[in-house]
């Protein structure tokens, strides 16, 4: 952890209470000058921290941008594994991109990119995301998960669990998750969940999570054809976020949930899933590639895949595909 890191995670811990300059030096081991001169710097990046004789050093507000050292002193000793290295990009093509030549060149897993604009996200099926800069949280993160390649899809459904309920805490917002990877707020979507793995028959080597939030979209930030389909929280409160606070929300809720599915609790997992999830219990239609079907959406089986009771009173067992929830 970086001294700024250090040194943010001290006052945000403080809260209104403050921490002194002598206690910082002292914690920190340095001298009362040189948390001075960072405490500068901070303020240059667009923290807005209070002196006083009375309570020391107080942060009053954070800048409304993504800062590694920030996000880092937000999560401190609350994490396992995701989050543990946060890196910030203001604009790249795709996080799962960087997140993927990470994982080729060895990273070990918890590594989580950011980026404040992508120029080419992706969601599903190489469908486009729209990202503009400063709006949303558009993030990736390795794994190296000790599970078979036929269960990965737990990584998707534990992802979906932890985002749900963060941001369900956060906002009181009454979403809920539409079967595979979205997260829908009245009926249009506002979060979408893209796994990307590395593996053979047998072994799993490397997961590329990415998620992609919007926040604080107006309508105006949707091409026209997606602005009856997607929404934001920003729409849906009827006032901005804080971005910063909701991506550490997020990542804490990640973590833990990754923590369950990796001791094997997915079971709990799932039964999570099945409290939020709209497509469950429901008469949908799917396509499968070049197949379409349509039954009763039943349960999730042990590896996370849909089961789904066809017309024909077959159980199929479904990893992924586009669903369309009849009346």
């Amino acid at each position: 952890m970086t001294t700024d890191a250090r040194i943010l995670a001290a006052l945000h811990a403080a809260g209104n209470a403050g921490v002194s300059g002598a206690d910082l030096a002292e914690q920190l081991g340095i001298t009362r000058a040189a948390v001075w001169s960072r405490i500068q710097e901070l303020r240059a990046l667009g923290f807005e921290i209070e002196a006083s004789p009375h309570h020391g050093y107080r942060l009053i507000r954070c800048p409304d941008r993504l800062i590694a050292d920030d996000l880092w002193a937000r999560l401190a000793g609350r994490i396992r594994c995701i989050g543990r290295d946060i890196r910030v990009f203001a604009c790249t093509s795709s996080t799962n991109d960087v997140a993927e030549k990470l994982a080729l060149e060895g990273a070990r897993e918890g590594v989580v990119i950011f980026a404040e604009e992508q120029t080419r996200g992706r969601g599903r099926l190489g469908r486009s995301w729209v990202s503009p800069a400063g709006k949303g949280l558009w993030f990736s993160i390795l794994l190296r998960p000790p599970l078979r390649t036929t269960e990965a899809t737990q990584i998707t459904v534990a992802a979906a669990v932890a985002v749900c309920r963060a941001l369900r805490q956060a906002t009181g917002l009454p979403l809920e998750i539409k079967w595979p990877n979205d997260i829908t707020c009245r009926g249009r979507k506002v979060v979408g969940i893209l796994t990307e793995m590395s593996g053979d028959p047998d072994t799993l080597h490397h997961v590329v999570l990415g998620i992609g939030v919007d926040v604080n979209l107006e309508q105006r930030d949707f091409p026209a054809e997606l602005r009856g389909l997607a929404t934001s929280l920003r729409i849906e409160l009827g006032q901005p976020l804080d971005r910063p606070a909701l991506a550490a929300g997020l990542l804490e809720a990640l973590d833990q949930d990754y923590r369950r599915i990796c001791d094997g609790e997915f079971r709990s997992v799932a039964e999570e899933w099945a409290r939020y999830c709209s497509t469950l219990g429901r008469h949908v239609t799917l396509v499968v590639g070049s197949r379409r079907l349509s039954g009763r959406a039943e349960a999730l089986d042990d590896s996370g895949a849909l089961l789904l009771r066809t017309e024909h009173g077959l159980l199929e067992r479904i990893i992924g595909g586009d669903v369309t929830t009849e009346t």
